[in-house]
């Protein structure tokens, strides 16, 4: 499977880079800033479920490649630590890949290696049309 672009829309929107990108790992980076701040400063929490969202679905992806699409089902973040800077970055593995769904969970760090959200995502495979 060729890798899509991901430089662009919502991608660049949260300033992501993908340090790494297999079947078997992803890993993000990005820098918290103010436009990213929920009202009290802190990152936005749903900047880390789009994050751990994104890392399972460009893995899972690369993963099934020409045998279909995946989509996530379900999403469940959690966060640890309140960042109000720096840069943050996740790094995402499977913990399930079957026929129809798979699993993978994401771990969120700190420059000094602090979890600081963590998350897990389901995803349905969806054969070709």
């Amino acid at each position: 499977m060729e890798m899509p672009d991901l430089t662009g829309g919502f991608v660049a929107l949260l300033g992501l880079t993908f340090e790494e990108a297999t079947a078997d790992r992803v890993v993000i980076s990005w820098r918290v800033r103010p436009e990213l701040h929920q009202p009290f400063g802190i990152q936005h929490g749903g900047v880390y479920c789009s994050v751990v969202e994104t890392a399972a679905s460009v893995g899972g992806s690369l993963w099934l490649a020409d045998r279909g699409t995946v989509v996530g089902v379900s999403n469940q973040t959690d966060f640890l630590r309140a960042v109000r800077d720096g840069e943050l970055t996740a790094v995402g593995t499977p913990v399930h890949r079957g026929r129809s769904q798979q699993l993978w969970q994401v771990e969120i760090t700190d420059a000094d290696q602090r979890l600081v959200a963590r998350g897990q995502v389901r995803l349905q495979n969806l054969s070709p049309a």
